[in-house]
């Protein structure tokens, strides 16, 4: 069968890397086309010859109600680009992953010219725009869902799901970053044996810029007191990214450039600050003590505040309803709150268990290993029905 997979950032990369290997595990016929990213690619590459790459989002991805404004132009003709290659592929399914600013437009022309819509990871639609759940039910034949919230929420709503588990246990635990040793880590990217915290600024140029002086503000306060002189600073930087795209004011010699291991940094890092997205859900599963901080262009926040309707922003602090870690936004995000909290990730005990029990009931709420392969299979199910 024909598989017309869409994902327009870094997660759905991911993840949708993930869904791949599984959907050509079970349907050896698989044939498929996306738009996505490098992991997608090389999984591709792996079992078909050519590119069925058709859009790489490290092109340019835009999120936000004032950058979507700003950008309309550059969104409706990747809008209409994709629809023409849709109509040209002529797939047997529409496989939309996360990314709703852009795929609820696909699944509404997708549904009208004929083809059938799975959405996967589904609209954080109980967060905000719940208006949305008319066009799940209008345009989405199968939604499939990977947060054990949803499940009675979407049942409320009477939309048709299928929940199989989170994709992203298996693709922190499946990590040959899980693994490796420190010795091993730090000789790989040139990195002294010192202490690291962990600083995740985002994938898009966007979000970079904004958390980057932030953070070097940050690093240059934590480096003059004496109880960190000795700690450097890892940003874990998007694969797709340049050195010259993160401002390290001066490269600083505590400061230091990872590209493409998330994982790791994370791993071996005493303490992360972290750009909110997926990265918090990664740190909770991994095991790293963070503080999640977030700011992004003031119309856009405001607009977000009066709509969103969820208590955290983070996906671990939604998934057990509590504050398993703090979250500063907007003009809390300074680089004084950051010390202070760094300080305290770092050096309290006691607060550093509390997190780590907290982190043991997240990902138990998220289920085991396997949700990648069970929601291939159960896609391969459904087009075969």
């Amino acid at each position: 069968m024909k598989y017309y997979l869409i994902a327009g950032e870094a997660s759905g990369d991911l993840h949708g890397s993930n869904l791949m290997r599984g959907l050509y595990a079970r349907d050896p016929e698989a044939d498929i086309r996306f738009w996505g990213g490098g992991l997608m690619d090389a999984v591709y590459r792996e079992h078909q010859s050519g590119s069925g790459l058709v859009n790489d989002y490290r092109d340019g991805a835009i999120i936000g109600f004032w950058e979507v404004l700003v950008h309309a132009r550059q969104l409706l003709g990747k809008v209409r680009s994709c629809e023409e290659d849709i109509l040209s592929w002529k797939p047997d399914v529409v496989v939309l992953i996360d990314y709703p600013g852009f795929n609820f437009r696909i699944a509404e022309f997708a549904h009208k010219a004929g083809f059938k819509v799975f959405y996967y990871i589904a609209p954080k639609v109980w967060a905000s725009r719940e208006s949305r759940i008319r066009k799940l039910k209008a345009y989405v034949d199968k939604l499939f869902i990977v947060f054990p919230f949803e499940i009675d929420y979407f049942r409320r709503k009477g939309v048709d799901f299928i929940y199989k588990g989170n994709p992203l246990v298996d693709a922190v635990d499946r990590s040959p970053a899980m693994q490796e040793t420190r010795t091993d880590f730090l000789q790989r990217h040139g990195l002294p044996d010192r202490p690291m915290i962990a600083l995740l600024a985002g994938s898009r140029n966007g979000e970079i810029k904004t958390m980057m002086p932030v953070y070097m503000d940050l690093a240059a306060r934590l480096h003059a007191m004496p109880e960190f002189a000795d700690y450097q600073f890892v940003i874990a930087a998007a694969p797709a990214r340049s050195r010259e795209d993160y401002d390290l004011a001066g490269n600083d010699a505590f400061v230091h450039v990872v590209f493409g291991d998330t994982y790791g940094v994370l791993r071996h890092a005493r303490a992360a600050v972290i750009n909110s997205g997926t990265a918090s859900l990664e740190a909770a599963l991994i095991g790293t003590p963070q503080v999640v901080g977030y700011r992004t262009a003031q119309t856009t926040f405001l607009i977000m505040r009066s709509i969103i309707k969820i208590r955290f922003i983070s996906l671990a602090n939604l998934i057990i309803d509590r504050a398993a870690f703090k979250e500063y936004l907007q003009n809390y995000f300074t680089a004084e709150n950051l010390v202070q909290e760094v300080r305290r990730l770092v050096m309290d005990e006691n607060y550093r268990t509390r997190m780590q029990a907290d982190y043991a009931e997240i990902r138990e709420k998220l289920g085991g290993t396997g949700a990648s392969d069970a929601v291939a299979e159960a896609m391969v199910a459904e087009l075969r029905k």
